[in-house]
């Protein structure tokens, strides 16, 4: 019986890609790729501190509240959890920060915050909302506004209400978006890595996906291989033949069959930046409609990168895809066989941040902007495609942290 093409490259222990990634690492010899960068500093978050604070005089905010996540790393460099227990930082309009936490945290908070700051502690008797507020009124601050960050919880809020009178709650999004949603040189050098690392391991398991397998088996693959590769926070997800319809899964019971479609999505964090690359293949030989899909899926994404120009308003990226794909008898709208979601969402220190490609977003694009982008299509029942790679935007245009593959035969891409 005569070998597949998948299968001679196997045995002979070629790469299964033509276009592979230029260095690339088979099986049993990945090793770390994240020795060239190095994480953000203490006067990087500093210095966002101080761009947090003009913010905060723009718009005449006193005082910021932020619980443990992204935000809280990103500003002081505590890595924390959320529990009924308060730890939450305090960014005043002048001078360091506050971190009010449980007395016995006191230590382990020290040991991760990178910023100059007033740790105030809490005992199980006392309540962290006055501590709030006896750290505003040591600076001379006991009425005002106070900005609380988009996901702090309602209770923790109403808790400093309470503490506080004199003070109103407002959105800190003006802040936090304002500090967040556009990213500097380091930043998008981090997240490069975190695609490149990603993407590498997508080799990796394209290489080494077989007959039987489960989707447990292949995310298992990739979580280990970009781990390898010096990844954190690996996620992932694999999606077999009619389930790769479902954009986010399926509870049916799917296992890899020859001719049959294989959608992809995974990243990885480097240094807390993020990477979300999906890609869609056939195990075997791809059917004509197959092919035909793919192609308009990654069609799609090359008019959603063209239209992503600096001071286009990101709904428009998604106006534009939408119009191409309903010109060929999808949707229309958000409706299928079609695109059901949003072409693509922000991407920094989260894997979902604001803005997004998708209707009415009139948010116009700026350089530092860093966004997904993925028109897959759905046919529920059928299968679907979806083709992801991340796009930052410049000054003369969007740039790709990693390129599309050019078809559904070479189906990894290239790095940028």
């Amino acid at each position: 019986m005569a070998l597949s093409k998948r299968d001679f490259l196997k045995l002979s222990g070629a790469s299964v890609l033509a276009g592979a990634i230029p260095g690339t690492l088979r099986a049993g010899e990945l090793s770390d790729i994240t020795g060239d960068v190095s994480p953000i500093s203490r006067a990087e978050r500093e210095r966002r501190i101080a761009r947090a604070q003009e913010l905060m005089r723009e718009y005449d905010i006193d005082a910021l509240l932020i619980e443990p996540g992204s935000t809280m790393v990103y500003f002081s460099g505590i890595r924390w959890w959320r529990s009924e227990r308060l730890t939450g930082l305090v960014i005043p309009r002048e001078g360091p920060v506050g971190v009010i936490t449980p007395y016995f945290e006191e230590p382990s908070i020290h040991e991760s915050l990178e910023v100059a700051g007033d740790v105030r502690t809490w005992h199980e008797d006392d309540s962290p909302y006055a501590r709030v507020a006896g750290f505003l009124a040591d600076r001379g601050m006991k009425k005002g506004r106070i900005g609380v960050e988009d996901t702090v919880r309602f209770f923790v809020s109403d808790g400093v209400r309470r503490a506080a009178p004199g003070f109103d709650i407002v959105p800190a999004a003006p802040v936090t978006r304002g500090c967040r949603m556009v990213k500097d040189a380091h930043e998008i050098k981090l997240m490069k890595k975190a695609n490149e690392v990603t993407l590498r391991a997508y080799e990796h398991v394209y290489s080494n996906i077989d007959v039987g397998m489960v989707p447990s088996d292949v995310t298992a693959m990739m979580r280990d291989a970009q781990a390898s590769l010096g990844g954190t926070s690996m996620w992932g997800m694999a999606l077999f033949g009619q389930a790769s319809a479902y954009p986010h899964g399926s509870s049916q019971e799917q296992r890899i069959e020859e001719g049959q479609i294989v959608l992809m999505d995974c990243g990885c964090s480097v240094y807390d930046y993020r990477s979300d690359i999906s890609r869609t293949f056939v195990f075997g030989e791809a059917s004509e409609r197959q092919r035909k899909v793919w192609n308009t899926v990654r069609r799609g994404q090359q008019i959603a990168f063209e239209t992503a120009q600096p001071g286009t308003p990101a709904g428009n990226v998604d106006d534009a895809v939408r119009s191409y794909y309903e010109s060929l008898g999808y949707g229309p709208d958000y409706r299928t066989p079609g695109l059901s979601h949003r072409t693509g969402h922000g991407i920094g220190m989260d894997v979902h941040e604001e803005i997004n490609f998708v209707r009415g977003e009139e948010t116009p694009l700026a350089p530092g902007m860093c966004l997904s982008n993925e028109p897959g299509l759905y046919d529920f029942d059928s299968f679907g495609v979806r083709i992801e790679d991340c796009l930052y935007i410049t000054d003369d245009g969007p740039a790709w942290f990693t390129v599309p593959p050019g078809s559904i035969d070479e189906p990894i891409g290239s790095l940028a």
